[in-house]
């Protein structure tokens, strides 16, 4: 089975493609750890994406499919996928489309965490963690049982993310209304997009996609 997982940052995507591979044995295919893992690597296209992210560069659509093509040349024939990330535009979903076939694969599931934008930005903006064993928290919904102390180790410090405020959040929003929900109607038009609540409890969430999986829903 290959899914696609959308949403804006901060819905909950990469949650639950973690406790689908858990649970299913798929595999995660997240654009942004596949660019830093080649950029690292010792290989020709991992040098060709070295270059570009150095010069500040967007990376091409041709290098991202690229490692998509070689990614899934690894896999089992067994073993699903779960899109996270991509594709973002309609020319990434047909480029997906083709490198799925060449593979003897196809998109089974487009699932849309639905998220409110206050809502959202509220839970991004109050989560902090435990800067030294990264336990996380969040200013309204898990605070430390004791204030300004870990629950887990006992640290005294914490930190949050820079870009984890309003104004930034607000534009990733922006941007993926922009750029990627208008990709959803050529999903619909075959009637394979779902859309689950992404603001409720992760439990409820995973178990709303595994009734789409599943053929329940």
């Amino acid at each position: 089975m290959n899914i696609i997982l959308l949403g804006p940052p901060g819905a909950g995507k990469g949650t639950q493609a973690s406790r689908l591979e858990a649970d299913r044995g798929m595999v995660q295919l997240s654009t942004g750890d596949m660019l830093r893992a080649a950029r690292t690597a010792d290989t020709p296209l991992g040098h060709q994406v070295a270059a570009v992210m150095d010069s500040g560069a967007l990376v091409s659509d041709e290098i991202v499919s690229a490692l998509i093509d070689d990614r899934l040349a690894t896999l089992s024939a067994e073993q699903g996928t779960i899109f996270d990330g991509y594709p973002r535009t309609a020319p990434q979903a047909a480029s997906l489309d083709a490198i799925l076939e060449a593979h003897g694969r196809h998109l089974d599931h487009v699932i849309e965490l639905a998220v409110d934008e206050d809502a959202l930005v509220e839970r991004i903006t109050g989560r902090f963690s435990c800067a030294k064993c990264g336990a996380n928290y969040h200013d309204k919904f898990k605070l430390p049982a004791v204030a300004d102390t870990c629950d887990v180790c006992g640290n005294h410090e914490f930190k949050r993310r820079p870009d984890d405020n309003e104004e930034t959040v607000r534009t990733r929003m922006a941007e993926y209304r922009a750029k990627t929900a208008p990709i959803l109607p050529i999903y619909e038009a075959r009637g394979i997009v779902s859309r689950v609540d992404g603001m409720a409890d992760i439990g409820e969430v995973t178990v709303a996609i595994e009734a789409i999986l599943d053929g329940r829903a």
